[in-house]
């Protein structure tokens, strides 16, 4: 979708916005994913691991995260989205796969995503992440960095 249709799309369901989202990072325009977030919302990550963070506050602290995202991976499609609305009209779970290619090693993959998402006033307030820090590691070719960060919190 080019860029002018995208700039005029405003979410309002939580389904909208998780959409808009995807459209924005196959467009790998990470400032525009970023201020889907609300002000003062939240990327929260249950499963992170190693250097990877838990928890990010802010748009600008989410900005920052995603600027680093088209150094990793290069998503080039989201063939499976399954969206689960929940009984709050500003909350859905989202199932969904990315498939493309590792900057570092050029290497295909494919991942497998679960994602809670909070929308309020056409904005993300809360978006829970429970991706497999195994698998993106891999993907991203960056494995043994995160072993060693592992071994490192372990030993000290």
């Amino acid at each position: 979708m080019p860029r002018r249709a995208l700039e005029n799309i405003v979410p309002s369901t939580p389904e909208d916005a998780f959409r808009r989202l995807l459209d924005l990072l196959l467009a790998k325009d990470m400032d525009a994913v970023a201020d889907l977030w609300a002000e003062d919302g939240t990327a929260e990550f249950p499963f992170a691991t190693g250097s990877s963070p838990r928890r990010l506050t802010g748009r600008e602290q989410i900005r920052s995260y995603l600027a680093a995202l088209p150094e990793l991976m290069d998503v080039r499609e989201i063939p499976a989205v399954t969206v689960h609305p929940m009984e709050r009209p500003d909350t859905a779970v989202v199932e969904f796969t990315g498939n493309g290619r590792t900057v570092r090693t050029g290497e295909p993959y494919r991942l497998d995503y679960i994602v809670v998402i909070t929308v309020q006033d056409g904005l993300i307030t809360r978006y829970r992440d429970y991706w497999s820090p195994l698998a993106v590691a891999e993907a991203a070719g960056t494995l043994p960095e995160l072993l060693d960060s592992l071994r490192s919190a372990a030993a000290g």
